[in-house]
């Protein structure tokens, strides 16, 4: 048995993670992500994929975010037609944010043919809701733990990986003609200690191991984040103004709800309106109280009539456009929560159309924001932002809470690594921009004595020979 593994994305870049394992002519695609960020990144979504995708065989599913979801239904448009393994959480997840990622595709395409601002004549999104409908009969769909054979001489297991519901570490079994072999893919790795979600299972031996480094030449601030938070609220009202939340729709939006509320009900900010601005907003609690063993809170605490962790007295939804647009009438007393947490799409985008010009309102990001993202830009100082075609001047204030990160930082990812007993063969330093991938390999090498490889784009290793 000979093992190749190919990168085509997520190398020395924190977006579209696609990892393409080759055992003999099996071939089997490790995450299908989107490209996101700057332009450079954004137009490889539109190259023709490396290979054929009629001779992948299999795809696995580390988690749900549009970085290592968000090409599937180009990659079933184009032709693949095999199985896509996920944890059942990471399957509610996808159908929900894949069909949201389709129709902002499809609205994006049809307001920039109505405003011109295309330079293609008729500009066509990547794929649209009807791809996304043939993408879901596709997915197998299983709990941690379970040992799933994908071929004859393959099985894999899906992990706690923390991050986001359902998010998990893939173990890919090889039972070789000689010898069996342990790969492990992290996929993206949460905190030790989160509010919702528990730790990432630890591993004591890998022969191949992939690890993220989107945290890994930095730490989080250590501190009281609810304390922080409350804050940077009290300080955003005090302007007379908005406080504006771009959140990711899954993930830091839930972390972000349970907060406000037990600040809220504390008293330690006003009694203000937030409004809760994403229409995935009740599937994605819905999804919690189905999978309550995959989180902490309570079963009892996501019912809604219970007073549901995310559903308090002052919290108000908003479901249609029209309400969406409401919200950028209140000029002040008020926190606004909307997607998407990059302010790369979706409702936040008209929000900030609004917000960014005003001197009173706040905008707090909570999330990682990758290079070239609007979000990353505001962050860097840029003076305007282009938005819908025209360039908004940046006014308002501008805060960064680092705290909420949905990723381990440096530290929790050597700690995470301390506990393997032996040294793996090879470990990849991937999903991170170049230079938090570079110094977080530099670290294990430092630090362990490992085998450390950065790949670049398309790069193609061979792993082991005749096993």
């Amino acid at each position: 048995m000979n093992v190749r593994l190919k990168f085509f994305g997520g190398a020395r870049t924190v977006t579209g993670s696609r990892y393409l394992l080759e055992v003999d002519n099996f071939k089997i695609l490790v995450d299908c992500g989107l490209f996101q960020g700057i332009k450079e990144l954004r137009l490889k979504n539109w190259e023709n994929f490396p290979v054929n995708v009629e001779e992948i065989d299999a795809v696995l599913i580390t988690h749900a975010h549009i970085d290592h979801t968000g090409y599937l239904p180009r990659l079933v448009r184009e032709g693949y037609g095999g199985p896509i393994y996920c944890t059942k959480p990471t399957e509610d997840l996808m159908q929900i944010m894949l069909m949201d990622s389709a129709k902002l595709q499809e609205e994006e395409a049809a307001f920039a043919r109505k405003k011109g601002y295309s330079k293609h004549e008729n500009p066509q999104p990547l794929y649209n809701s009807r791809d996304v409908d043939q993408v879901m009969p596709m997915i197998r769909s299983f709990d941690f733990n379970d040992l799933i054979e994908v071929s004859d001489h393959i099985k894999i297991k899906f992990h706690n990986a923390g991050h986001i519901l359902g998010a998990a570490v893939i173990e890919v079994l090889l039972n070789g003609s000689n010898q069996d072999k342990r790969l492990l893919f992290s996929g993206d790795l949460g905190r030790n200690e989160d509010v919702l979600l528990y730790p990432p299972s630890e591993f004591h031996h890998a022969d191949i191991l992939l690890i993220e480094s989107t945290y890994g030449n930095r730490d989080n601030p250590q501190g009281d984040h609810l304390s922080e938070l409350a804050k940077v609220i009290n300080q955003a009202l005090d302007r007379g103004g908005c406080l504006l939340i771009p959140a990711f729709a899954v993930g830091r939006t839930q972390t972000i709800l349970y907060y406000l509320k037990l600040l809220s009900e504390s008293g330690r900010i006003p009694d203000v309106p937030i409004y809760f601005d994403s229409p995935m907003a009740f599937s994605v609690t819905e999804i919690y109280l189905k999978y309550f063993q995959y989180h902490k809170l309570e079963e009892s605490s996501l019912q809604v009539n219970n007073g549901s962790a995310f559903d308090f007295r002052n919290l108000e939804y908003r479901q249609s456009q029209s309400e969406s647009i409401g919200i950028n009438d209140i000029n002040k007393n008020a926190i606004i929560i909307s997607s998407s947490g990059m302010c790369t799409g979706g409702r936040i985008m008209h929000h900030l159309f609004h917000r960014l010009q005003r001197p009173n309102d706040t905008l707090l990001f909570i999330g990682y924001q990758a290079e070239g993202t609007r979000g990353r830009r505001i962050l860097e100082g840029e003076e305007t932002i282009k938005l819908f075609g025209l360039e908004i001047p940046v006014k308002c204030h501008v805060e960064k809470l680092e705290g909420f990160s949905a990723h381990a930082d440096r530290t929790e990812l050597l700690e995470w690594i301390e506990n393997f007993q032996d040294s793996p063969k090879n470990v990849f330093v991937v999903h991170g921009e170049e230079q938090s991938a570079l110094g977080f390999a530099h670290l294990i090498n430092k630090k362990f004595n490992w085998n450390v490889t950065t790949p670049s784009f398309h790069e193609t290793y061979e792993l082991f020979r005749g096993i």
